[in-house]
């Protein structure tokens, strides 16, 4: 059995899924510095011992997700089977271990990368994004709860084969919580061109309950804070990167298929200082 080493850079926050319960969209780098997307992953059902970090390395058994036209896409053989937890790669250094396994290829112009997303020989779907100025950082309402005929059919299939029937079912099982807003960057590139995309970050996520609770319930607040950090934080204090990723319904048909995924934000580089040397 080969193993393929993988790096795991994003997670995103979990989705509903009628197949799975919910899943999560992993990507990350393989040894050479490539991009790797790990599809499907219920990765709350994982066992503990399987549940990995970001910036972890990993070794997991995966073939090619023939179902995905997108190069870097792969799946697991065995979703029960043990994924091996290695080193977790550190912040030391203004983060110089991390900048080194992302590697060189950095778009800094949106309209470059999604060229190369709608080249049929070429269907980039996974890229890191240096953005030249963010424009401001937003949110909005969205549907607070997961829509209803999903969740139904999840409890439906939940429930076959089990002791419980539909109403017990329902009761003990606790899919993630569905974010109550959109959160999104307004920014533009090299091309000049504004644009404003989502952020589906499992980070982003666990910081907005982490607030509203801090918060005592107070939804404004709590955005504010996830501005905060997402802004004047990642934007105003540090050096800050987008991992952007297509989704597979909108590659082909949508002028930009690209969300924001993750972020990655290491400490700005004081080019004064670096110039004495």
């Amino acid at each position: 059995m080969a193993l393929t080493k993988v790096l795991i850079t994003v997670k995103t926050y979990p989705t509903l899924s009628e197949k799975y319960d919910e899943l999560v969209c992993t990507a990350g780098f393989r040894e050479d510095g490539s991009w790797i997307r790990i599809f499907p992953v219920p990765f709350r059902k994982l066992d503990y011992q399987n549940q990995f970090e970001k910036w972890q390395w990993i070794e997991i058994d995966l073939v090619k997700n023939t179902s995905d036209f997108r190069p870097e896409s792969y799946r697991p053989t065995d979703l029960d089977r043990e994924i091996r937890m290695l080193d977790k790669i550190d912040t030391k250094s203004d983060w110089a271990k991390r900048k080194l396994h992302i590697g060189d290829t950095i778009w800094d112009n949106m309209t470059e990368l999604i060229a190369a997303a709608k080249e049929p020989n070429i269907r980039t779907s996974l890229a890191i994004v240096k953005p030249k100025e963010i424009l401001d950082f937003i949110w909005r309402p969205c549907e607070r709860e997961w829509d209803k005929q999903k969740m139904d059919k999840v409890i439906a299939n939940k429930a076959q084969g089990s002791l419980f029937d539909e109403e017990e079912t329902r009761l003990v099982f606790r899919v993630v919580k569905k974010l109550p807003y959109e959160f999104s960057y307004k920014f533009i590139t090299e091309d000049g061109i504004t644009r404003t995309l989502m952020i589906e970050d499992w980070e982003l996520g666990m910081l907005y309950w982490n607030c509203l609770k801090n918060a005592k319930g107070d939804e404004e607040e709590a955005c504010r804070k996830v501005k905060e950090k997402y802004l004047d934080y990642m934007w105003g204090q540090r050096d800050l990167r987008f991992f952007m990723g297509t989704t597979k319904v909108f590659h082909n048909v949508s002028h930009n298929p690209f969300i924001i995924i993750g972020t990655f934000y290491p400490p700005k580089v004081d080019t004064q200082q670096l110039s004495l040397f």
